[in-house]
């Protein structure tokens, strides 16, 4: 009962917040239109504070955990090739298979990772923040790559390599990594800021992620929707969080990877495959889906991990 309790209020202020968000949609206190606007703010201005302060404040000879990202990335690169092999032999359309693929490999560890690492376990959050610096240009690529493919264009490398270096997320990275090398500490004002975008961040993604949302019609995709959320939060979490456990990953490493490999699909894979000439309709089904199963399932791998002692 007491893990029961314990993964349920992890678990539950991240469906309730998702919650809100979609009810202030649905009483037009704003539209998907402010969802983006907002959003970019957020991923901008707060999601690189909250980056940048959690390596910041962390323990550096915790931080950087080099089995912990080795096996991430090669987890990441391993979930890619899977799908990739599931999309070629099972997805007919091509313009479904890119969509397909990066729905199946690329999760929404940016929005998830942080706070379900924090509610479960909570202390130094340093791992999970260096290994989001790791794995977020991962996605990234491996997503060009399975729109490119199939969608008949020629990625475009150089700014494809733009991209990754004036992402928010990696600036906040390399300039938080960079102070805690240095021991550079910020004046206590400025670092009170810091401290508090970080502190906001989580719950206002959270939040607009729920005004994301828009249950309609599932048109004629639902063997690949189907496929994509059990592939996401079932299959793929058993068998990459089996064999961390297998390997000795516990606590925090243990929940870091639960971000990775347990959360739903990254909202940002939506954005992609529309300007990619993928199927959008099927991505945004994915994103929607995913993100509505997840808190259900991500309660019940945290319960089973808290129950063998796991985390």
């Amino acid at each position: 009962m007491e893990s029961f309790t314990v993964c349920l209020n992890a678990v539950l202020p991240i469906f309730l917040l998702m919650a809100v968000g979609y009810a202030a949609r649905c009483f037009h206190l704003l539209d998907r239109a402010d969802v983006a606007k907002i959003n970019k703010i957020i991923f901008r201005a707060f999601m690189p504070a909250m980056v940048f302060y959690n390596i910041y404040s962390s323990d550096l000879s915790s931080a950087v955990r080099g089995s912990l990202l080795g096996y991430a990335v090669l987890g990441v690169l391993a979930e890619f090739l899977l799908s990739l092999g599931y999309a070629l032999l099972f997805v007919k359309e091509r313009s479904r298979r890119g969509v397909v693929i990066q729905g199946l490999f690329r999760s929404n560890f940016v929005i998830i990772g942080l706070p379900i690492a924090e509610s479960l376990v909570g202390g130094d959050l340093g791992p999970v923040a260096i290994l989001l610096a790791a794995v977020v240009p991962v996605f990234n690529i491996l997503s060009v790559i399975s729109l490119a493919i199939f969608n008949g264009q020629k990625p475009d490398w150089k700014k494809v390599a733009a991209d990754i270096l004036e992402n928010p997320l990696i600036i906040g990275s390399a300039v938080g990594i960079a102070a805690l090398l240095a021991g550079i500490r910020l004046p206590a004002p400025l670092e009170t800021v810091v401290s508090q975008m970080s502190a906001a961040s989580s719950p206002m993604l959270l939040f607009l992620l729920g005004a994301f949302f828009r249950f309609g019609g599932m048109g004629g995709h639902l063997r690949e929707l189907s496929a994509v959320c059990l592939g996401r939060l079932i299959v793929f979490p058993a068998l990459f969080l089996g064999l961390a456990a297998v390997m000795g990953f516990r606590g925090v490493e243990l929940v870091s990877l639960l971000g990775i490999f347990a959360s739903s699909t990254a909202i940002a894979s939506f954005t992609m495959a529309q300007q990619m000439g993928g199927d959008a309709e099927l991505a945004g089904d994915i994103v929607v889906w995913t993100s509505a199963l997840c808190s259900f399932t991500l309660f019940g791998w945290s319960l089973l991990f808290k129950l063998l002692a796991l985390i």
